[in-house]
């Protein structure tokens, strides 16, 4: 049996809040409290559950974009908590992400050209031609015309703005991607169009996909298996059929009742 392309053991993150200015109180608040699961190349597993339960910090601190308080990490047999920094700058080429709010992921001041290019200068000893050559055919690849690479973010609706943000995740073609409630900012016509461009891509790219969400009609859509998560732990993970035909948790029921159906 072939290794996990992604293995998270026992990953935990607290965080410290402390009282107001004269205070000595202490509070740990789990976000995240012994998470595991594991990946294969090439599927999908959809991580859902409600705003505030931990599932995007998980993302965050599998990337070590958080550092975790504890537990570990595996990525194409490396121990990815464990790296220095010039290890994960590496490993970032393989891992990437995509988040959540269009208006806020892109830097205002950078055109499109800039913003997809910024991973090759960092990463790749590329040409001005090359980088340029490489973006239009990123843009193509999610439905954008070259023509915009003058733009700023400023003069596109959020479901370009995703698709530049999509675009910028692929610049260095990546393995896996941790796609961070990638459509809840964005209209339920323009969502189904990004879940339907996620989906062509992987089957183009070869990705692998941590797709998080509140929604579990997307996650039904998109994933090949569903993680739920409540309260900082996973409470329930299966094959996205098993899980939605014959949820086991209450809160798991709760969730496939709680949003509409996604027509994508």
């Amino acid at each position: 049996m072939s290794e996990p392309l992604l293995r998270v053991k026992n990953l935990v993150k607290n965080f410290v809040i402390r009282g107001g200015v004269f205070s000595r109180e202490v509070e740990r608040v789990h976000a995240v409290n012994g998470v595991s699961f594991e990946l294969d190349a090439g599927e999908t597993l959809g991580l859902v559950g409600e705003s505030g339960c931990g599932k995007s910090t998980t993302g965050r601190c599998i990337l070590r974009l958080i550092e975790p308080t504890s537990g570990e990490v595996w990525f194409k047999g490396a121990n990815v908590t464990a790296l220095d920094k010039a290890a994960l700058r590496a490993l970032r080429r393989d891992m990437q992400i995509i988040f959540q709010d269009p208006f806020g992921s892109l830097d205002p001041r950078m055109n499109v050209e800039d913003i997809i290019s910024e991973p090759l200068v960092i990463h790749e000893a590329m040409s001005l031609t090359a980088r340029r050559v490489r973006a239009s055919e990123l843009l193509r690849a999610v439905g954008l015309d070259q023509s915009v690479l003058p733009r700023f973010p400023h003069e596109f609706s959020g479901g370009q703005r995703q698709r530049v943000g999509i675009a910028r995740a692929l610049a260095l073609r990546p393995k896996f991607i941790v796609a961070d409630e990638p459509v809840s900012a964005l209209d339920v016509s323009v969502a189904a169009q990004i879940v339907n461009l996620l989906a062509q891509l992987q089957r183009e790219f070869g990705l692998t996909y941590l797709f998080i969400s509140h929604s579990m009609p997307v996650v039904r859509y998109l994933a090949t298996r569903v993680a739920v998560m409540y309260r900082g732990k996973i409470v329930e993970v299966g094959a996205t059929e098993q899980i939605t035909a014959n949820p086991a948790h209450a809160y798991t029921r709760s969730l496939l009742q709680a949003t509409p159906e996604i027509r994508a």
